[in-house]
């Protein structure tokens, strides 16, 4: 295996890699130099994209979990076409393709976003499922269409992550044997050797999730074992995989093996005599023709491989002409026609019912007309209304369910929701918990936002309105926390309707991530809601004749508590506003939202949650200023004021206090950004 053109190949990694550290005067070179052989044998010998098509729905997927080591994979994204030259040279720069850790909107390439440690890990994970569910869909007796390997990088920083822990105790259970890992072991994070935080027997740890476990002892050097490694692990097919690699980080400097080249560059002088050391002059970022005549090579293996498997495409259509079409849709993303014609739709004749049950009855009514439709929860499918009649549980060797059950692993769970969803653009998985351990899955909800990713968070128990489990599960700062995030919807459907409208939404927003939150509690159908409304964000639920003395703006339950209200003040006009959807609300024109929240009349926010953000859109907010307590629901909310009688009690104040005054605009209304 190991030869001279390989040999040449690694070297070049190596001191490239170092190149652009030192060039953007920041990063990590300590990984690439460590890691260049095994990526050379990769992708000498195994893995297999394309530039000409990077979204190829069976190539093999390739995932830095310790992204921080990026350089490494944009010189491999150079050599096998997808970046330029200059790309490399502007590692880390404004506006470059290669920002300082991996971001799959930016690069392509790169299949996910990578850098908080252990994400990476997980994604690979809900890869892997999804491979697995959709081989069940469009795999025949004569026509293998799915079928290739997820490799994922990943340092001792991923493995010391939680979240790590969470995600191989599932792949172990899963037997999910599409995944091989590569464990950078290198003995070094940055505040020194592992030795002092870290020395579990971490073989021992994944063979009892599971795993099947191999170890390299010389992977700076040893390219034929790297490559057995592989081959071995190929032939194990009911198991993931872990190859423990044993290298030095830096390899080849004179820092190799120290926390100093983990994360800084090497210096002027450190990196000509790495130059020197691999038989390099002092031009930076050379590519020998060699190196450049391989990766050609290689890029060409990948393109036949594509090009027989768009072959193999076209006897599949005429074979299965319909699972052809349903295979053309999954990679696309287009929905079914007519799909949102499953939506229930509610009468105010209807009986109150809780919204995480109404969400129950859209998740059953959407997994029949949406195939790839598909999740779970965390051990909380009962609570969370999660589980879809007559469909199976996604199992090992039965994966062809669409229910997943990831346990009690909240973090991993969203982190493999991303995987799912940036494996093809047809999935929209779903992960549900209550909504106070969104907290639990922040790393990983975050990054749904930030890479485009269409999950749907189902969070149930969504306010104080839970009652009796007290404030470790009352979310009163949820709300604000995923409000506050950047392409992130924040919905809080006040009854049926809402609940379809906002799942619609949330299923037609390919590129951003929906948190549905829905009562615990039994909440009634209300005249003025529907489905379509929703779409705006926020919308006038029941008007008055005339100019109003007072408009409430709420969500969620708290938008019938509200009708409730209005009721008791008999002597003033009100107008109700519901907004299930803040963010939907602010990117109407102001026209639009000024015809909603109507400039000169007060407006009175009420949202058992955090006041955090509503004024906004209110002159006076009622809302939580504490955590909760433990009592029935209808005790807690009594408590902290969300009755009626006690709302109606504010509003009198509110509208007292402006009277012969001018009432200010809300910012809502002159949201302007000059």
């Amino acid at each position: 295996m190991s030869n001279s053109v390989d040999n040449l190949c690694v070297n070049t990694i190596r001191v490239v890699a170092a190149d652009m550290v030192q060039a953007a005067k920041s990063g990590h070179p300590g990984m690439p130099m460590g890691m260049a052989p095994v990526t050379q044998v990769l992708f000498s010998k195994h893995l297999d994209i394309t530039a000409k098509n990077p979204q190829w729905i069976n190539r093999d997927r390739w995932i830095l979990s310790n992204g921080h080591g990026c350089t490494l994979q944009y010189i491999i994204l150079y050599l096998t076409g997808f970046l330029t030259l200059d790309d490399l040279k502007n590692f880390r720069q404004l506006g470059s393709k290669t920002p300082g850790h991996p971001e799959n909107f930016l690069t392509p390439g790169v299949e996910v976003t990578t850098g908080p440690l252990g994400q990476g890990f997980a994604n690979g994970i809900g890869m892997a499922i999804a491979q697995e569910y959709a081989k069940t869909k469009f795999n025949t007796k004569d026509f293998n269409m799915i079928d290739h390997y997820i490799y994922v990088f990943l340092g001792d920083g991923c493995l010391m992550e939680g979240i790590t822990s969470e995600a191989a105790s599932l792949a172990g259970h899963l037997g999910l044997g599409s995944l091989i890992y590569i464990y950078d072991d290198n003995n070094i994070t940055i505040d020194g050797k592992t030795n002092i935080t870290f020395t579990e027997d971490v073989g021992m740890r994944f063979k009892s999730y599971g795993w099947h476990v191999q170890t390299v002892e010389k992977g700076d050097t040893d390219l034929e074992a790297i490559d057995n490694a592989i081959n071995e692990a190929k032939k194990i097919k009911d198991k993931p995989h872990l190859i423990i690699l044993k290298t030095t980080i830096g390899y080849g400097s004179k820092l190799e093996g120290t926390p100093k080249v983990h994360g800084a560059p090497l210096g002027e002088e450190e990196l000509l005599n790495v130059h020197k050391k691999f038989g390099f002059g002092p031009e930076k970022f050379t590519f020998p023709d060699e190196v450049i005549q391989e990766y050609k090579k290689i890029s060409e293996r990948s393109a036949k491989k594509y090009k027989e498997w768009t072959e193999l495409f076209e006897k599949y259509k005429k074979a299965h002409p319909d699972k052809a079409k349903e295979l053309e849709d999954f990679i696309s993303g287009k929905l079914p026609e007519k799909w949102e014609e499953a939506l229930p739709k509610y009468s105010s004749n209807d009986k109150p019912i809780a919204t995480r049950k109404l969400s129950g009855t859209v998740i059953n009514k959407l997994a029949p007309v949406l195939p790839f439709f598909i999740g779970g929860s965390a051990d909380l499918a009962e609570s969370n209304m999660t589980n879809i009649q007559g469909e199976k549980e996604f199992q090992k060797g039965q994966y062809d369910g669409k229910i997943l059950r990831f346990g009690v692993r909240e973090h991993a769970m969203a982190a493999i929701g991303n995987g799912m969803a940036a494996y093809a653009k047809g999935y929209i998985p779903f992960v549900a918990t209550f909504l106070n351990f969104l907290g639990y899955c922040w790393g990983a909800a975050r990054l749904s936002a930030l890479s485009h990713f269409r999950v749907i968070y189902v969070m149930t128990h969504d306010s104080i309105g839970l009652g009796e489990d007290g404030p470790t599960h009352q979310p009163i700062e949820i709300i604000p926390l995923v409000r506050s995030t950047p392409n992130f919807y924040l919905m809080r459907p006040c009854d049926g309707n809402e609940v379809s409208g906002c799942y619609r939404i949330a299923i037609k927003s390919d590129q951003t991530p929906s948190c549905i939150c829905l009562t615990r509690q039994d909440v009634p159908h209300l005249d003025g809601t529907d489905i379509m409304k929703v779409e705006k964000g926020g919308y006038v639920l029941q008007d008055c004749e005339g100019k109003p003395d007072l408009i409430f703006v709420a969500t969620g339950s708290e938008v019938s508590i509200c009708v409730e209200t209005a009721k008791l003040l008999k002597d003033m006009k009100v107008r109700i506003v519901s907004m299930p959807i803040v963010e939907l609300f602010d990117k109407q024109d102001d026209e639009y939202r000024k015809s909603v929240l109507l400039e000169g009349v007060p407006i009175i926010s009420v949202e058992a949650s955090s006041t955090f953000g509503w004024a906004k859109y209110s002159h006076y907010q009622i809302g939580m200023k504490t955590f909760g307590i433990s009592a029935p629901y209808k005790q807690v909310y009594d408590h902290f004021g969300f009755t009626p009688e006690k709302i109606a009690e504010k509003a009198k104040a509110l509208v007292k206090f402006y009277e012969g005054k001018t009432v200010p605009n809300v910012p809502s209304v002159a949201d302007y950004d000059f």
